[in-house]
């Protein structure tokens, strides 16, 4: 396994470190590991892992950390952002375990190789999923804390798409056409609630968080709801997990302030019901006026979030309780 460390594309003193796996059935892989160091020397660390039809440009959560005197670390796991390669198709995989070779790699890089024993995970969405389930099978003795934001825990819409019914017809269509594509509804109001030549704030590449997402495939639906399923005969992380969401959802038709004010991506219901199958300590927040990427959030909505964030760190995972 080969890397190469060059300037990251949101400018110095990021840095981009490219990780070379072995080839997938589609050629050559790659994951991208982003990273800044604080101002002081420390042994703390974060790791981020974004969600679907996303990547790694929030700096404004990193700063967050840097401040506290956390190194921050952020992949862009393969077929993603930064790691998408032209002969890829963007996002999928058809096993969520494939992840564990990118996690494997960025975690001996911060641990290992850099020397950090007090690491937390920070994870969006589908990368919520991802993490967890990674935690929970590897079980690192470094792992402090888990912050997952509105993390995937169960797939959103009507009942009878969770149905067993529904499961065995994707199972189907999961293994015999892997990369037909799943129609779903796409307004793209989400991203553009979000970047600042639309209706948000935040600057980045729609390229890489395209306004229309990517295509959702059999094979990597089918992933996510075995993964979703693992979830739910429970899990036991080895550290504290903060959980946050908005505290409504809503389906919209057109762009109204609700697109800014709710989470139109995921079920919040089904956050806070799965939530207690991450292990036995697990804080919930409920953040009101969030979208679906809470730290994205207009301003106060944001700033709550920050401060659920605050009071979890310094009483689990820096304070009495959780630190060294």
């Amino acid at each position: 396994m080969t890397a190469t460390v060059t300037t990251d594309v949101l400018g110095e003193p990021w840095t981009a470190e490219t990780i070379q796996f072995p080839p997938d059935d589609e050629g050559r892989v790659v994951a991208t590991l982003v990273s800044r160091r604080a101002e002081v020397a420390t042994t703390r660390a974060v790791l981020y892992v974004h969600g679907f039809a996303d990547y790694f440009f929030q700096t404004s959560f990193a700063q967050w950390w840097l401040d506290r005197g956390y190194d921050f670390y952020a992949i862009d796991l393969r077929k993603y952002g930064r790691s998408t390669l032209p002969h890829q198709t963007a996002t999928y995989v058809a096993d969520l375990h494939e992840y564990d070779a990118d996690l494997d790699a960025a975690w001996h890089r911060i641990t290992t190789r850099d020397g950090h024993d007090h690491v937390v995970v920070a994870a969006h969405s589908t990368g919520g999923l991802v993490t967890s389930l990674w935690a929970d099978m590897r079980q690192p003795a470094e792992l402090r804390g888990l912050v997952l934001n509105s993390p995937w825990f169960d797939l959103q819409g009507k009942a009878w798409m969770r149905s067993h019914a529904a499961g065995l017809l994707l199972d189907q269509v999961g293994r015999r056409r892997p990369h037909q594509q799943i129609a779903r509804r796409i307004e793209g109001f989400y991203t553009r609630s979000l970047h600042r030549d639309h209706d948000g704030e935040w600057d980045f590449d729609l390229t890489l968080k395209p306004i229309d997402s990517f295509a959702v495939r059999a094979g990597w639906l089918l992933a996510i709801r075995r993964g979703h399923a693992r979830l739910h005969r429970g899990l036991h992380l080895p550290c504290p997990a903060l959980v946050l969401s908005s505290d409504r959802t809503t389906w919209p038709r057109e762009m109204t302030d609700d697109v800014h004010t709710h989470d139109i991506v995921l079920d919040v219901e089904q956050i806070r019901r799965w939530a207690p199958a991450l292990g036995r300590h697990v804080t919930y927040a409920a953040i009101p006026g969030a979208l679906h990427d809470v730290v994205l959030s207009r301003q106060p909505a944001r700033d709550r979030a920050y401060d659920e964030i605050e009071r979890w760190r310094t009483a689990y995972v820096d304070g009495p309780a959780g630190g060294d």
